[in-house]
């Protein structure tokens, strides 16, 4: 006994450290990898953006900063909604509003970013590209309205679970050691977030594929992660902010106080609803 003791201390103490040592790799090293590819526009490494909708004022708001990147007219800030070859889109059960407003944005900006490219010039881009493939998947609540909290637990449990199938839906074998087969949609590059519990967790899991590497998303830098706290919050962060504030590659809030009040990490652009 007096030996055994030491020795799960030891272990103990062993596993610890390696734990945290591989939670700071993932979630605060600040040269962490970008997805390693040639190139967005290279048909033969599909990018693949991930948006979490929630209900009401979250996908006003998510559809809202989307509606004003796609039709912004600085290229330095524009975003190109074709650069990503495939778009999945996540809705909680029973949110039909939020996944009608999504086909309704994608039947806006596809034929908006091809319609661009060719009076550019760039038919070659365009038409080898087109404008990309996009779902809208529906995963569980992790709470309802109501809902006592007792029962949170087990649905959010639920929730994950259903995160950690859909996260890994796209994800191919590698080849070269690192990058994914050619021509083959792949784990979600980046995954974009405005607040919902549902983003929350979603983020939450990401970082548990990220720890565990696997099929080696962390190794090939999938999963980016970006927040953008709600306009609403005018002076300190919402629930989901301070969850998630340590956690994401990137915190953006729409108010200069609350860049004050938080600091770190978070970033202050202006307001990017229109």
């Amino acid at each position: 006994m007096a030996i055994i003791l030491p020795l799960l201390v030891t272990i103990t103490a062993l596993l610890a450290a390696g734990i945290y040592y591989r939670l700071a790799f993932v979630l605060l090293d600040p040269k962490r990898n970008k997805p390693l590819r040639h190139g967005r526009r290279n048909p033969n490494e599909p990018t693949h953006l991930m948006i979490v909708l929630g209900s009401g004022g979250h996908t006003t708001e998510m559809l809202s900063m989307l509606t004003r990147c796609v039709q912004e007219s600085d290229p330095a800030q524009k975003l190109h909604w074709n650069d990503y070859h495939h778009r999945t889109w996540v809705v909680s059960e029973g949110d039909n509003l939020s996944a009608a407003r999504a086909k309704e944005f994608e039947e806006m900006a596809s034929p908006l970013s091809t319609q661009e490219d060719l009076m550019a010039g760039k038919v070659r881009k365009a038409t080898d590209i087109g404008p990309g493939t996009y779902e809208v998947v529906t995963v569980p609540r992790a709470r309802e309205i109501h809902q006592p909290l007792l029962t949170s637990p087990l649905s959010s449990l639920t929730t994950m679970r259903a995160c950690w199938d859909l996260l890994q839906k796209h994800t191919t074998k590698t080849r070269e050691g690192h990058g994914g087969q050619a021509g083959e949609k792949d784990a979600p590059d980046l995954i974009l977030v405005n607040g919902p519990a549902t983003a929350t967790i979603m983020v939450f899991t990401s970082i548990l594929l990220r720890f565990f590497d696997v099929k080696g998303v962390s190794t090939r830098g999938k999963m980016r992660t970006v927040y953008v706290e709600s306009w609403a919050r005018v002076k300190r962060l919402s629930l989901s902010g301070k969850l998630l504030r340590r956690v994401v590659d990137r915190f953006l809030v729409q108010w200069p106080q609350v860049k004050r009040e938080v600091g770190g990490r978070v970033e202050y652009l202006g307001v990017l609803v229109q």
